[in-house]
């Protein structure tokens, strides 16, 4: 399992979308970030179903091993080249999907101007290509456009106008997504062009990239938990996350950028179920056997204290719903984890 359980997710879920009709083997399709995490396995199955996949990504947080099995294929280029900057793609383009930015808290203290040119700059860059070519445009937005939501508005709908601070330590990035939301906006109404916003929730999965202890909290307490090192929480772990395995978030996406009534609308992708991160770090720890113990450190400043998506609209307009439990989700994803320490 540990060697075959990216494969496994790719293959199934080609499968499962061909099934439904949706098929991007005649399509031409950009993916910005896509030897990132989520990028990567988007392009996985878009070449799977013989798309003609261009990857753009300047690997910064990006990994070469994640697409390096796809070099060489005609269907696959590899564009080393940071999206901030413009470009221009003789080949025609159908679909433009725009994933490239640093997302990992940790790197928010490291990377703003980056972060920040990736969501901003990098969209208008990605918005003129799909100008350029008429191609429908799918942006990965974020659940972090919503910052710290009130009670009443958890679940939380894409019409919640969100309880951000922009100049807090998170504002590089979510200031940067809500940017990137307008941008996209402006030229919908103003250029027509076919567009999809899509507010990511938590996902999880094979190739996330770990980090150090302000890291993603599955990749880090994962890596903790192999390691024998006591799991970090922050705060008292009341807070909460919704998270999403990575096959059913590729799954929403790839859905989001096929079905013709997505065009000019924003949707929630997530599990919809609430997780504290206290029981987070019990449920790993018993996963992988390792018997860490729990620390607690000062939560950080502005760190949410509650996320859970409201995804009506998903299951509405895209027949989309996570089919992965967290549990199910995490055995894989700790299989992935031994495989890449051994």
């Amino acid at each position: 399992m540990q060697v075959n359980v990216v494969k496994e997710d790719v293959d199934s879920l080609a499968k499962c979308l061909s099934g439904q009709g949706i098929d991007f083997g005649d399509r031409s399709v950009l993916v910005t970030g896509g030897a990132g995490f989520l990028g990567s396995y988007i392009c996985d199955v878009l070449v799977k179903q013989g798309a003609q996949v261009t990857c753009i990504d300047n690997l910064s947080s990006g990994r070469v091993k994640n697409i390096q099995h796809l070099k060489g294929l005609d269907t696959f280029e590899l564009i080393e080249h940071d999206i901030s900057q413009p470009t221009f793609l003789s080949k025609q383009i159908d679909v433009v999907m725009h994933l490239a930015s640093r997302a990992s808290p940790f790197e928010f203290a490291r990377f703003p101007i980056q972060i920040m040119k990736a969501n901003t700059l990098g969209t208008w860059v990605a918005l003129g290509i799909a100008k350029e070519h008429n191609a429908r445009l799918v942006y990965t937005s974020s659940s972090e456009i919503y910052g710290d939501p009130d009670p009443e508005n958890i679940p939380t709908p894409e019409t919640y106008p969100g309880n951000v601070n922009p100049v807090g330590p998170r504002s590089c990035y979510d200031e940067a997504k809500r940017a990137g939301e307008a941008f996209i906006n402006a030229y919908r109404i103003q250029h027509r062009l076919d567009t999809r916003i899509l507010r990511v929730f938590n996902a999880f999965g094979p190739r996330i990239r770990p980090g150090d202890v302000y890291g993603r909290v599955i990749p880090r307490f994962i890596e903790q938990a192999l390691g024998g090192r006591p799991l970090t929480v922050f705060g008292d772990g009341t807070q909460t996350r919704s998270f999403t395995y990575v096959s059913d978030m590729v799954e929403g996406v790839l859905k989001a950028a096929w079905v013709a009534e997505a065009s000019g609308e924003v949707v929630n992708l997530g599990s919809g179920v609430e997780t504290r991160i206290i029981d987070l770090a019990r449920m790993i720890s018993e996963l992988t056997g390792s018997g860490s113990e729990i620390e607690f450190h000062p939560l950080p400043v502005d760190d949410p204290r509650r996320r859970c998506p409201d995804v009506g609209k998903a299951r509405k307009l895209l027949g989309w719903g996570p089919k992965t439990g967290l549990k199910q989700g995490l055995v894989r994803t700790v299989s992935w984890f031994r495989g890449r320490i051994g």
